[in-house]
């Protein structure tokens, strides 16, 4: 969420909140515990550092308290119910890092490249007074807080740039598609190209990559084929993004195996092979909220069209997790068919090995994992044991939730117990396996050079510089009937 003028909030925040395609669970008592003896250390820790709490909280160790607090209190959960004393997952810092800026530096702050391969953001044409009947698609989002006097202006170009490349230390950005007709889309090919030239203006570089949304399963399927051939001609996209389970009742997988669904997953495959480029983004899991299908938002079609066209790359968003209640995290025949393990079960039916042609992104699944530091050993180390570590890649669904810097340090910081490593088989998740997870990985898979280089600007520089482009249309819907259309083709979400 963001933060608000005048509000105290931990450096790591751990509130409940969604990128939009879930119901946030309710704070776990493990959670309000945290969260309480978070801001008595801080408390104490600025009374000893002679600042505010205020200001402590702004502080590398004011984000180490947030992790020790969270660590401290799973421990003692987990003793408590006399399993063990040692988490499956924990967050490792210097016990002076709440004193001490080095120390917490030492762990939270880092020289990696890195990459985030799910971002989004919503451009529109603020001129227009919003819809009063209808909610825009962000207003659901935690974003949408932001303190601006118009909340669509916080999804805005000059917002993602704070977020991201101000605010963390996000090297290389991804602008992923998000399922909605490119018509009515506030994040269209034409958004992004815009994007692309702002930050390439200001970095002088070249760190933004955009995805071509696909939609197969809406109309004519020849003519997406079409749009797509057109989109491939016209415009530099670097990978495709689908949504598999959006709407319901026209969901569809890339097997074609429910022959009552729209039979466009094969053709939709081929037509990426002929025409590149062969990435394919696919957002699997997270299906409660929006209209969409549990069915089709399975990543069991992964294995067998991975099999099929091994010139493919998948990239499987949110690797499959489901925020389903009867998450067990460690992988048997009993959980096979539940969250993350679906993906394992997929990848282990068709014969795929680790570090094959199927990539397991981390967006929202990481944001909502850091809450639960076991559900998060078991399912990062599954994901490293059969997917492999050079094909966990990472995202953050920023800017949803607002900056990712605390996801990414509360990354660097996470470690696999070596209790856990012994009992499963899961591979410790040392520093160069992190390293590769947050950028390495998705260099080599979008073939861009993993160079960490600032890109400093200040608001007045951004605003001067979007002067000097031409005029932006609206891309907004701008009709009842718009937005009607709206409504219906994204399952009611909106």
């Amino acid at each position: 969420m963001a933060k608000h003028e005048g509000e105290e909030r931990l450096s790591i925040p751990w509130d409940s909140v969604s990128n939009g395609e879930y119901v946030p669970p309710p704070p776990t008592p493990l959670i309000r515990e945290a969260s309480r003896r978070a801001m008595l250390m801080a408390d104490e820790s600025a009374r000893r550092l002679g600042m505010s709490r205020r200001r402590f909280l702004s502080t590398l160790p004011g984000a180490a308290v947030s992790l020790l607090a969270l660590s401290a209190c799973a421990n003692e959960e987990r003793a408590a119910s006399g399993s063990s004393t040692t988490t499956g997952g924990t967050f490792t810092l210097p016990p002076e890092s709440t004193l001490d800026p080095d120390a917490a530096a030492s762990v939270l702050s880092g020289e990696e490249f890195i990459m985030d391969v799910q971002c989004h953001l919503l451009e529109y044409d603020l001129t227009k007074p919003a819809n009063e009947d209808k909610p825009f698609i962000g207003q659901v989002f935690p974003q949408s807080g932001c303190g601006d006097d118009d909340p669509r202006s916080c999804f805005s170009i000059e917002h993602f740039m704070d977020e991201m490349f101000l605010k963390s230390d996000t090297s290389f950005v991804v602008l992923s598609a998000i399922p909605i007709p490119s018509l009515l889309n506030p994040f269209n090919i034409e958004v992004m190209e815009e994007t692309i030239r702002v930050i390439k203006g200001l970095c002088q570089d070249e760190r933004v990559l955009a995805h071509g949304h696909a939609m197969p399963n809406f109309g004519d399927p020849e003519k997406s084929f079409d749009e797509m051939r057109a989109m491939r001609d016209d415009h530099d996209i670097a990978a495709w993004k689908v949504y598999t389970h959006l709407p319901a009742t026209l969901g569809f997988s890339f097997d074609d195996r429910d022959t009552s669904a729209p039979q466009v997953g094969q053709d939709f495959l081929d037509v990426v092979e002929e025409i590149g480029p062969p990435i394919v983004c696919v957002h699997k899991g997270f299906a409660g909220v929006g209209g969409g299908s549990p069915e089709f938002a399975s990543p069991a079609d992964i294995g067998p069209a991975a099999v099929d066209h091994p010139e493919l790359s998948f990239v499987v968003y949110h690797s499959g997790y489901d925020l389903d209640p009867d998450e067990s995290g460690v992988y048997s025949d009993e959980t096979r068919d539940v969250g993350v393990n679906r993906l394992i079960s997929t990848i282990l039916d068709h014969g795929l090995e680790p570090n094959s042609n199927v990539y397991a992104e981390l967006g929202s699944t990481w944001f909502n994992l850091m809450r639960r530091p076991d559900l998060a050993a078991h399912t990062l180390g599954k994901l490293l044991k059969y997917v492999g570590e050079d094909r966990v890649v990472w995202g953050t669904d920023s800017i949803w939730y607002g900056t990712p810097q605390p996801a990414i340090q509360a990354f660097r910081a996470f470690e696999i117990s070596p209790e856990y490593q012994e009992r499963y088989g899961y591979p410790a998740l040392t520093q160069e396996a992190k390293a590769k997870i947050l950028g390495i990985n998705s260099a080599l898979l979008y073939g861009v050079e993993p160079e960490v280089v600032p890109c400093p600007f200040t608001r007045d520089e951004l605003q001067e510089f979007r002067v000097s482009l031409p005029a932006p249309r609206p891309y907004g819907p701008g009709t009842v009937a718009e937005i009607e259309d709206l409504i219906r083709m994204h399952g009611g979400f909106i």
